[in-house]
């Protein structure tokens, strides 16, 4: 009596596991993996994904072994679509994970830029209007230089200077105003 051919083998252990044999899928992987294992690696190229390629093919076959028509095509090629297949759609899906990640990316650049924050130009202006005003505020003398920045670094109303500074109103409107004036002309000269 000849041999069983490698063919009638698997078609008998895909027919095996078409009625949920468990040994069947064991060999089934036992003869075919190494094989089915190098096509996934030749699709996706990368171990651990065609290592995942591999399983989902074997729940697969698992699945839909009841359906498999040897007429249709031999095992070994049938086992083989469903590895190209499997793999095929493990790309698609990491194309399409890369493609919704890149695209979330750019959205939150997107935001972050049109957002009211300050470009490199606005910086570089901002910072020489505070270097300037710095050096402005220096000329003023102590105690007007204090009232000025209070007035306006602590958004303090004349008569809140007045009594925390224990100075009559007068002195710190006259204060203020003349100290705005140094400013103005000060600042005027870096303009």
């Amino acid at each position: 009596m000849p041999a069983p051919s490698p063919d009638a083998e698997l078609m008998a252990l895909i027919d095996r596991i078409g009625r949920r044999d468990e040994a069947a899928l064991r060999q089934l992987y036992d003869r075919t993996a190494p094989r089915l294992m190098g096509l996934a690696m030749r699709v996706v190229r990368q171990r651990e994904w065609a290592e995942d390629v591999l399983q989902e093919s074997f729940l697969t076959v698992w699945r839909v072994a009841g359906d498999y028509r040897a007429s249709l095509s031999p095992p070994l090629a049938w086992l083989g679509l469903i590895v190209r297949s499997r793999a095929l759609d493990l790309l698609r899906r990491r194309a399409a994970d890369r493609t919704r990640l890149t695209q979330e990316f750019d959205e939150q650049m997107a935001d972050q830029i049109e957002a009211d924050t300050p470009g490199p130009a606005e910086n570089a202006d901002a910072s020489e209007q505070a270097w300037a005003l710095h050096q402005c505020l220096s000329q003023l003398e102590g105690r007007q230089r204090e009232v000025v920045s209070l007035a306006y670094l602590r958004d303090m109303s004349h008569g809140e200077l007045a009594r925390q500074l224990e100075l009559p109103l007068g002195t710190v409107k006259s204060w203020i105003r003349r100290g705005l004036e140094k400013l103005r002309v000060c600042m005027g000269r870096f303009a």
